[in-house]
């Protein structure tokens, strides 16, 4: 029956077919690069999605100028700090959370016939990490415009932004696969990412708090190396874990 070739082979066995063989780091990297356009593509035709997370993000800001103007007090700046960070996680829940859900059923088995899970995985992860990039500079400069700027070591709190839209970007990339095969259901996707993003968040708000403060950048070094050995190990857990989900 597997006469007819290797490919005929994988599109027969479907879902119960699982490749053995190590993937070549270049066959990885290629998978990445056109899984990576594929995502890039479809957002850019759709727009929607992106359109609707920054107009939240707008929104969200517009409200807080608002009610802060209202008051006739400026927000201080342990205030400003914890105002901006919830923003952003609201909004890297909104945009990480389609990143499987939004996917049917036929298109999964497609792509399981062509590309590999750990394929997938990472390729939603750096696109995932490149938006949520994006929409944190965004937010971080209209945030900055309508409420000033109180922070004194930008390079410092610019770090702080990258490594939390990574940091939220795997997380929530990684649980949001596993409740899409529990039938999309959001309120997994909270429970799971709950342990781990909010250790994060805390983290992240005490590296931004010493680049608002001007304190020594080896103050805040416990901090990023604890959120870059995070990061890792959710995408070497991911990398190893999803192509049994994918399985399944």
């Amino acid at each position: 029956m597997c006469s007819t070739g290797f490919q005929s082979c994988r599109l027969l066995f479907g879902l119960f077919y699982f490749p053995l063989s190590e993937l070549s780091f270049m066959g990885l990297i290629q998978e990445i690069q056109s899984l990576l356009y594929k995502e890039i593509l479809l957002e850019w035709r759709q727009r929607y999605a992106l359109n609707g997370m920054l107009l939240y993000i707008v929104s969200t800001v517009l409200i807080c100028y608002m009610s802060f103007n209202l008051r006739g007090s400026s927000m201080n700046p342990p205030t400003w700090n914890t105002v901006y960070w919830i923003i952003l996680l609201f909004t890297s829940v909104n945009a990480v959370a389609k990143s499987f859900m939004q996917e049917r059923y036929g298109r999964f088995i497609y792509y399981y016939t062509l590309v590999s899970p750990q394929g997938i995985i990472l390729s939603k992860i750096v696109y995932n990490s490149l938006l949520m990039l994006l929409l944190a500079l965004v937010g971080y400069g209209f945030y900055s415009l309508m409420l000033s700027n109180p922070v004194q070591d930008h390079l410092l709190f610019l770090s702080s932004i990258l490594l939390g839209a990574i940091g939220f970007s795997t997380t929530l990339t990684m649980v949001s696969g596993i409740a899409s095969k529990a039938g999309n259901n959001s309120v997994l996707m909270a429970i799971l990412s709950f342990p781990v993003i909010i250790p994060m968040l805390l983290m992240l708000m005490k590296v931004s708090k010493n680049a608002m403060d001007g304190l020594d950048r080896a103050s805040s070094s416990d901090e990023i190396l604890t959120l870059l050995a995070i990061n890792a190990i959710v995408v070497s857990l991911s990398y190893v874990l999803f192509p049994y989900l994918w399985r399944s």
